[in-house]
């Protein structure tokens, strides 16, 4: 079986190398439009997504998230716009996590189907569990209780895709 969503789904990498100019605001509303129709559970619509395209804000992103890897270089790529995507603490709501993620990658997939690269970014639980990264949350106007879930760097890619690796033997299993 195949159509354009399925096509699409096997055609998506995950970009690392981004071109410098910016994406239009049609295509990063697109993308942000996509991660609200994620499915989320009991329809609670936790996640609270904030795109960043200020160049001192970005900045200041990288310099917090390289606090928590031995990375060499931009932990998001020098991409020119980076999605970060926060959920409810597991306290508050026990799905937050999930849905942050179907909800990142929902962003990804649009991205891809509209000509744009992304790649999902990890450390942003680390990052805003610190007392700058709390500060932050409430500079973006975030309510209480919420955690990092992930982000995605996002932009042009600099370079054309490469073919997917094959997929694992026994990937998955069919019962009846």
């Amino acid at each position: 079986m195949d159509n354009i969503v399925l096509k699409s789904l096997r055609e998506r990498r995950s970009v690392r190398s981004f071109k410098q100019e910016q994406i239009t605001d049609e295509e990063l509303k697109a993308v942000l439009d996509a991660g609200t129709y994620a499915p989320t559970g009991m329809n609670y619509q936790d996640p609270w997504i904030v795109a960043v395209q200020n160049p001192e804000l970005i900045a200041q992103l990288v310099r917090m998230n390289k606090q928590f890897t031995q990375q060499e270089g931009n932990p998001y790529y020098d991409a020119p716009t980076i999605i970060l995507v926060f959920a409810s603490r597991p306290d508050k709501w026990a799905n937050g996590m999930a849905d942050g993620s179907l909800v990142l990658g929902n962003m990804m997939n649009a991205a891809h189907a509209i000509g744009l690269g992304a790649c999902w970014i990890n450390r942003e639980r680390e990052m805003f569990d610190t007392p700058e990264g709390g500060e932050l949350m409430k500079q973006l106007g975030l309510p209480d209780g919420l955690m990092g879930v992930g982000a995605l760097s996002l932009g042009y890619p600099a370079k054309p895709l490469s073919p997917a690796r094959p997929r694992k033997e026994n990937y998955y299993r069919i019962v009846k």
